[in-house]
């Protein structure tokens, strides 16, 4: 396996982890109160980070482990990683095309942020999972 594939899937995982997290802690806290008034920043940004430095752990774990040829990129390695790449960020478009919507509506600052959350944690999954596909079924560029 790849080393871009190992990092997809790690990606993977690291995303479904944190974002479950996030979830689990903010929807814990519900009781009578709207969800709108439950504290989510400090559940947000922790999980964030905790995703960004175990993702760099991992990635630096595999780059160890991995042998030196699995360590070298082709160009279908970079043809998949910029594939993989494009197709997750137009989660993030959409993140910020409903970020605005929700701004422009007045909404809740707690639904505009889960908004733009859920759409780089779809962009990070889509894009993922499109590598993954790519390395496993086959990469045809247009």
């Amino acid at each position: 396996m790849a080393v871009e594939e190992k990092r997809a899937w790690i990606m993977i995982v690291v995303t479904v982890a944190s974002y479950g997290a996030y979830l689990a802690v903010v929807l814990g806290r519900s009781g009578s109160e709207p969800l709108a008034q439950q504290p989510y920043a400090a559940a947000l940004l922790w999980t964030v980070g905790a995703a960004i430095v175990a993702s760099i752990v991992l990635h630096i774990a595999v780059s160890l482990f991995s042998s030196e040829e699995d360590k070298v990129k082709d160009q279908r390695d970079r043809e998949i990683h910029r594939f993989g790449d494009h197709i997750g960020q137009s989660f993030v478009a959409i993140g910020a095309v409903a970020g605005m919507l929700l701004a422009m509506a007045e909404a809740d600052q707690f639904w505009i942020a889960n908004a733009i959350y859920l759409a780089f944690v779809l962009s990070a999954l889509l894009g993922s999972m499109a590598k993954i596909s790519s390395y496993r079924m086959g990469f045809h560029p247009w």
